[in-house]
């Protein structure tokens, strides 16, 4: 079996096992879902059970509160949604350190061109999908800046609540999508402190180390990266 495919075949196996039940608590304003590979938004109702292959977006004056049921034990807990987010449902569970390093480790074999992958020694880093169907969010992306935005506001909702290793992939997977996006230094923090949360400190100093060389930084965003840099530096020697 291919690289490829068994790894698709192990994330996806991790995936159904670890994902819990999520059901709409309560809906406000502009709300909708999009079950699994459709185009299609569509209106929800409170209580409402959602798949782990749905997406919710809320609108500029739309919210939403789901009860994220995790683990054998039943904990259930709330997660809100603030105006203008788009969270894909696969997203809202915790992952493994391990399955963390092997969604990345898929990232980077998924994004090489088949000739190195067959014998070169370079793997790009460059951002792929996770979770969802790739040409589903390539149709989804539609060159429309605001898809965008809301993908990333819904990243940072995931890391809010905890869901950090889920808000890494997904943050990556926007700045592939929409790579202006990754041209905007808060943007970038927000992915390196998801990194840190993560517990990927290597990547955290990596990302760090490339803001700090993008131009436009303000002086006090020049030094809460250093001062992270210099954080993490003193971790590691620990």
């Amino acid at each position: 079996m291919r690289l490829t495919g068994l790894l698709t075949l192990l994330l996806s196996g991790t995936m159904v096992a670890q994902a819990g039940t999520i059901t709409i608590q309560k809906l406000n304003g502009e709300v909708a879902v999009r079950h699994g590979v459709t185009e299609e938004w569509t209106t929800v109702a409170a209580g409402d059970a959602l798949r782990p292959y749905d997406s919710m977006r809320t609108g500029k004056s739309g919210s939403a509160t789901l009860l994220v049921q995790e683990g054998p034990a039943g904990v259930v807990r709330r997660l809100a949604l603030p105006a203008d987010v788009i969270v894909d449902m696969s997203d809202v569970r915790e992952l493994t350190q391990e399955e963390l390093m092997l969604k990345l480790t898929m990232q980077k074999v998924r994004a090489t061109p088949e000739q190195d992958r067959n014998g070169g020694p370079q793997i790009s880093n460059a951002a792929v999908m996770h979770g969802t169907d790739a040409g589903r969010a390539g149709a989804m992306a539609e060159n429309d800046p605001q898809v965008g935005r809301s993908l990333l506001n819904g990243a940072k909702v995931l890391l809010e609540n905890g869901f950090s290793a889920t808000a890494v992939l997904r943050t990556m997977e926007v700045f592939r999508l929409f790579p202006s996006l990754a041209g905007i230094v808060d943007n970038r923090l927000v992915l390196a402190g998801a990194m840190e949360k993560a517990n990927l400190r290597g990547e955290a100093v990596t990302e760090y180390h490339a803001i700090r060389q993008m131009s436009g930084l303000t002086p006090s965003q020049t030094a809460v990266v250093n001062a992270r840099i210099e954080a993490l530096r003193r971790n590691t020697q620990r």
